[in-house]
């Protein structure tokens, strides 16, 4: 199951931190360091939501 929580996070990870970066362009948080903070609180978020699709995954 490790593996696959890995892989589903490269992908909702991504999915996660695309959709916070545009939410932060649209509200006008333009500055480097705003958009890299949203980048990593994604990737952050998209750690148990990974878990837990892995988990009903592989059952």
């Amino acid at each position: 199951m490790g593996w696959l929580i890995i892989i589903l996070h490269i992908f909702i990870g991504s999915t996660i931190a695309g959709a916070l970066i545009i939410a932060a362009l649209v509200i006008g948080h333009d500055s480097g360091w705003s958009l890299a903070g949203v980048a990593v609180l994604g990737y952050v978020a998209a750690i148990p939501v990974s878990w837990i699709l892995a988990r009903q995954l592989s059952q």
